[in-house]
């Protein structure tokens, strides 16, 4: 089963070049971030047409997320539990950042979280603090998600840089919400929880990157960084046949600012 998980900045602006990348590289299952289209306007029919199952959890204008698949979806939930004040389901959050299905392959079933973590800029500050909870409450839905003990993955834009190698210029990043020392703590409380960083396990060193900025030229120069990651519980690291970051689509025509990630697993 091969997923990907794409933060395309737009499905009205990008729909396109999201179309063309479908058609080209066929996931079996695709995780959107960004779409910014509350759900009764997405274009669920053009995906539709070619053959996926559409799932949303869309927010005018900002955020949202989607899972595509080409297999079933089943139990589907929207929304992190957890927040300060939630009412009788345990959500209040307003900001669509999570969407959860299970997803039935030919020799199982996997559980699919897809994430567009909170940002966090300007650090210190409101948005940083709300990014820090966030991350909290995270990490208690991925201790919920390994008592379960089944093939499992949380993917999507993360907005953490984990390490100083993956970014083009660490320094630059120092005081960023992105890579800030509690963030990277943060997340790596998370996934030290059990989880394998897929892209880690099957590629190492620096110049791998999911991210480049619209701005001063940063695609030409390779002024890169990687947010966008895939965790899996050892019950699907036990299947991780391959992960990659299909950088190129970085250079198309109407690019996102993002590119897809990928997991080949034996599901």
């Amino acid at each position: 089963m091969k997923i990907a998980t794409f933060n395309i900045n737009g499905v009205k602006a990008r729909i396109e070049t999201v179309l063309r990348w479908l058609d080209e590289s066929a996931p079996d299952v695709a995780l959107l971030q960004e779409i910014k289209s509350v759900d009764e306007n997405f274009p669920r029919e053009v995906f539709e047409e070619r053959g996926y199952n559409v799932e949303t959890h869309g927010q005018k204008g900002f955020n949202g997320v989607a899972i595509l698949s080409k297999l079933p979806l089943e139990d589907v939930t929207r929304g992190l539990p957890g927040a300060e004040g939630a009412g009788r389901d345990g959500v209040d959050d307003e900001e669509a950042r999570l969407i959860e299905a299970t997803v039935v392959g030919d020799h199982g079933a996997l559980r699919l979280i897809g994430i567009y973590l909170p940002n966090g800029n300007p650090a210190p500050g409101p948005k940083y603090d709300y990014k820090l909870r966030w991350m909290e409450r995270l990490k208690a839905r991925a201790k919920d998600l390994l008592a379960q003990e089944m093939p499992a993955l949380i993917a999507g834009d993360f907005n953490i840089i984990p390490q100083d190698e993956d970014a083009k210029r660490p320094e630059a990043w120092t005081e960023d919400a992105l890579a800030r020392p509690e963030s990277r703590a943060a997340f790596r409380r998370i996934v030290n929880l059990g989880f394998t960083e897929a892209f880690r396990t099957r590629t190492h060193g620096d110049g791998h990157y999911s991210f480049w900025d619209y701005q001063a030229g940063a695609w030409d120069r390779n002024d890169g960084i990687r947010i966008d990651h895939f965790l899996l519980t050892p019950q699907a690291a036990d299947c991780l046949h391959d992960c990659w970051i299909e950088a190129d689509m970085r250079g198309r025509d109407k690019p996102s600012d993002h590119v897809p990630v990928w997991v080949d697993l034996a599901i």
